[in-house]
């Protein structure tokens, strides 16, 4: 390449989707050109586009650059492409202001998520933003700067009828199915409520893997409004759609490092419930023994920290800590909670947890929406459940979004390789661990198969009879199973009072 001139390279496909807009570059082309991985490039074709360099001494061939699909998907199949070196974005200062605990403005913070939305940091980047969110949490304003950046970086809901009812749960406690109870409880009570959920990243089966054994999760913005304005109410996956799509980019960096940044936890939440156009906002914060929120004191803190955000936001915002130390109801995984969740519906068989709960929230749902007086909710909630509305109102969801109406909760397939843990003592269950819960749950096959999971015996403060079982282990596999059981035995999820949990021995003297 001669002074003055274009590099001009031969374009290879890398049949790979990498979610970002990515190049690769042979060593001799890289250092021609000046550049490094992990610095940019711009293409031209009949337009421009910018991209992050990875270099390779033999992958790809000198005179050649590798475009991974993303970027295919801009240059219209073109078989050579101009290369010229780009600059940086000037979110990357904002970042560095966001570490040194500098200044930036509103605009500097929606350039910076609309960088991220488009592709146009790479993952060093945007995890050096989310660790600077951990050491320096952003203050109240710029955590309202973020959100909104990320609802108006996306698809919004904008409905003609108010108020937008939406509910979330902070996590962390397994066998968390009440949305399937919540939502058609408050349809049935007239208001609207466009649920999106998402599926299991850590857990067993998030809101959306449920449902999908029921109907469709994966809808467009405009096919959630529609159905939610026919039915009253819809259990969808948020990921189908481009609602706060900086949300999951961010989530995506997050997950190696297990940082969860307070305000980006903060922004997360209230910007999809914003994009989804919600007026009233329950959130759910389970506190206890092994869940993200420990004691009481650090789940009040959270909730000032929402409900500040949702009147920044234009939302009302209330919160309800609730025990989170053992799972809701009694079953981990897929069918299993579907099977438990559908049971209430069509008998009010169940669980007291989980209806009590289910009720307890909606209700709150039903006061803030003004379908009931401030201290009738629940009771109104508990009756609409009780009386079968929910469950007719629960078939709607389904039908409206191509499931079938008449499942029941006998129809829904559960795994037909099943084990049992039993008690080794008697006594009472002292312990509960919800996180070795939900690992046997995985290792039998939960989320992925549906008919996988866990069902629990006996919970904290119920007494058990040597030999009686405490667990039930479901998988679709042979082999899941055994890891499963393999699991259980090794490392108990349910301590019974007494159990002998460890030896320790000297060195015995002869």
């Amino acid at each position: 390449m001669k002074n003055g001139e274009i590099m001009e390279l031969s374009v290879q496909l890398i049949n790979i989707k990498v979610g970002k807009h990515k190049v690769v570059l042979n060593n001799l082309d890289a250092k021609e050109l000046g550049v490094m991985a992990g610095d940019r490039v711009k293409l031209k074709d009949h337009g421009y586009i910018t991209a992050i360099v990875d270099t390779t001494d033999d992958i790809i061939p000198q005179g050649t650059i590798g475009v991974y699909h993303e970027i295919m998907e801009h240059i219209n199949d073109a078989h050579t492409l101009e290369i010229t070196p780009a600059t940086k974005p000037a979110s990357v200062s904002t970042i560095k202001h966001i570490m040194d605990g500098g200044k930036y403005t509103r605009e500097d913070m929606y350039d910076l998520v609309n960088d991220i939305v488009k592709e146009n940091l790479s993952d060093i980047e945007m995890t050096a933003f989310i660790t600077a969110s951990h050491m320096n949490c952003l203050p109240a304003e710029q955590t309202e700067w973020l959100t909104r950046a990320m609802i108006d970086t996306g698809e919004k809901l904008d409905f003609d009828t108010h108020p937008i009812m939406d509910k979330h749960s902070i996590g962390g406690v397994p066998g968390n199915k009440i949305s399937l109870l919540i939502v058609p409880i408050v349809a049935a009570a007239g208001l609207l409520i466009p649920k999106s959920s998402s599926r299991a990243i850590t857990g067993a089966g998030g809101t959306a893997d449920l449902m999908e054994i029921l109907a469709p999760v994966a809808f467009n913005a405009d096919e959630i409004k529609s159905m939610t304005e026919k039915v009253g109410g819809v259990i969808v996956w948020g990921g189908a759609t481009n609602i706060a799509p900086a949300d999951d980019k961010l989530i995506r960096v997050e997950y190696p490092l297990s940082l969860d940044p307070s305000c980006q936890l903060l922004a997360s939440i209230m910007a999809k419930k914003g994009a989804m156009g919600a007026d009233c906002v329950v959130i759910d914060i389970p506190t206890g023994s092994g869940t993200k929120i420990p004691d009481v004191e650090q789940g009040r803190a959270m909730a000032r920290g929402l409900i500040d955000l949702g009147a920044r936001l234009g939302m009302q915002v209330e919160c309800a800590m609730t025990y989170g130390a053992s799972p809701i109801g009694r079953t981990v995984g897929g069918g299993l909670e579907v099977v438990e969740a559908l049971k209430v519906l069509e008998s009010m068989e169940g669980p007291n947890s989980l209806i009590q709960k289910s009720v307890g929230l909606a209700g709150l749902m039903l006061e803030m929406g003004g379908a009931a007086s401030r201290g009738d909710g629940r009771d109104m909630a508990y009756e609409i459940l009780k009386s079968g509305k929910a469950l007719e109102k629960m078939r709607e969801i389904i039908e409206i979004q191509g499931g079938d109406p008449g499942i029941t909760s006998s129809d829904i397939s559960i795994g037909d390789k099943t084990a049992q843990i039993f008690a080794q003592s008697d006594g009472y269950i002292v312990e509960f661990h919800n996180k070795r819960i939900v690992e046997i749950a995985r290792l039998a096959g939960a989320p992925n198969d549906k008919g996988a999971g866990v069902l629990i015996h006996k919970k904290k403060g119920e007494t058990v009879k040597k030999d009686e079982p405490i667990l039930s282990i479901y998988s679709e596999k042979e082999w899941k199973l055994t890891n499963a059981i393999n699991s259980a035995k090794k490392d108990s999820a349910i301590i019974v009072e007494g159990m002998l949990l460890e030896t320790v021995r000297g060195q015995r003297e002869l």
